[in-house]
Protein backbone atom coordinates (compact mmCIF):
# COMPACT_ATOMS: atom_id res chain seq x y z
CA UNK A 1 0.00 0.00 0.00
CA UNK A 2 1.13 3.51 -0.78
CA UNK A 3 2.20 5.69 2.16
CA UNK A 4 1.45 9.40 2.06
CA UNK A 5 1.85 12.58 4.08
CA UNK A 6 -0.76 15.33 4.36
CA UNK A 7 -0.35 18.73 6.00
CA UNK A 8 -3.80 19.91 7.04
CA UNK A 9 -5.18 23.21 8.37
CA UNK A 10 -8.75 23.20 9.67
CA UNK A 11 -10.61 26.51 10.04
CA UNK A 12 -13.78 27.30 11.96
CA UNK A 13 -14.86 26.68 15.54
CA UNK A 14 -12.24 24.00 16.10
CA UNK A 15 -10.58 25.05 19.35
CA UNK A 16 -12.15 24.40 22.74
CA UNK A 17 -14.16 21.46 21.33
CA UNK A 18 -11.54 18.71 21.90
CA UNK A 19 -10.63 18.64 18.20
CA UNK A 20 -7.03 17.63 18.95
CA UNK A 21 -7.99 14.82 21.34
CA UNK A 22 -10.60 13.41 18.95
CA UNK A 23 -8.11 13.61 16.07
CA UNK A 24 -5.58 11.62 18.11
CA UNK A 25 -8.29 9.06 18.95
CA UNK A 26 -9.16 8.75 15.23
CA UNK A 27 -5.51 8.42 14.15
CA UNK A 28 -4.55 5.56 16.49
CA UNK A 29 -6.71 2.74 15.09
CA UNK A 30 -5.84 3.83 11.55
CA UNK A 31 -2.11 3.55 12.33
CA UNK A 32 -1.57 7.16 11.30
CA UNK A 33 1.43 8.95 12.75
CA UNK A 34 2.14 12.68 13.01
CA UNK A 35 0.84 15.50 15.15
CA UNK A 36 -1.98 17.97 15.73
CA UNK A 37 -1.90 21.41 17.38
CA UNK A 38 -3.88 24.57 17.98
CA UNK A 39 -2.64 27.63 16.14
CA UNK A 40 -2.71 31.17 17.48
CA UNK A 41 -5.12 32.20 14.70
CA UNK A 42 -7.83 29.82 15.97
CA UNK A 43 -7.20 27.07 13.42
CA UNK A 44 -6.04 23.51 14.05
CA UNK A 45 -2.99 22.29 12.12
CA UNK A 46 -1.93 18.67 11.65
CA UNK A 47 0.44 16.41 9.79
CA UNK A 48 -0.76 12.89 8.99
CA UNK A 49 1.46 10.06 7.71
CA UNK A 50 0.29 6.56 6.88
CA UNK A 51 -1.46 4.40 4.33
CA UNK A 52 -3.16 6.55 1.70
CA UNK A 53 -6.68 5.22 2.34
CA UNK A 54 -6.35 5.74 6.11
CA UNK A 55 -5.04 9.29 5.72
CA UNK A 56 -7.88 10.14 3.33
CA UNK A 57 -10.39 8.74 5.84
CA UNK A 58 -8.94 10.90 8.62
CA UNK A 59 -9.04 13.98 6.39
CA UNK A 60 -12.70 13.29 5.63
CA UNK A 61 -13.38 13.03 9.37
CA UNK A 62 -11.68 16.43 9.83
CA UNK A 63 -14.24 18.00 7.48
CA UNK A 64 -16.82 17.54 10.27
CA UNK A 65 -14.70 16.99 13.37
CA UNK A 66 -16.00 16.17 16.83
CA UNK A 67 -19.36 17.18 18.30
CA UNK A 68 -19.61 20.96 18.82
CA UNK A 69 -17.00 21.71 16.13
CA UNK A 70 -18.04 23.84 13.17
CA UNK A 71 -15.56 23.33 10.34
CA UNK A 72 -15.69 26.14 7.78
CA UNK A 73 -12.73 25.20 5.60
CA UNK A 74 -9.99 22.62 5.34
CA UNK A 75 -6.72 23.15 3.50
CA UNK A 76 -4.76 20.06 2.46
CA UNK A 77 -1.23 20.04 1.17
CA UNK A 78 0.09 16.67 0.03
CA UNK A 79 3.79 16.24 0.74
CA UNK A 80 6.40 13.56 0.26
CA UNK A 81 6.12 10.75 2.83
CA UNK A 82 9.03 10.97 5.29
CA UNK A 83 8.28 8.30 7.88
CA UNK A 84 9.66 10.55 10.60
CA UNK A 85 7.06 9.82 13.31
CA UNK A 86 6.67 6.77 15.54
CA UNK A 87 3.28 7.80 16.94
CA UNK A 88 0.57 10.43 16.75
CA UNK A 89 0.81 13.22 19.29
CA UNK A 90 -0.83 16.44 20.40
CA UNK A 91 1.67 19.29 20.13
CA UNK A 92 1.43 22.32 22.39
Amino acid sequence: MEKVRAHVIVEGRVQGVFFRAYTQDQAGPKKITGWVMNRHDGCVEAVFEGEKAAVKTLIEWCRTGPPHALVKNIEIRWEEYKGEFSSFSITY
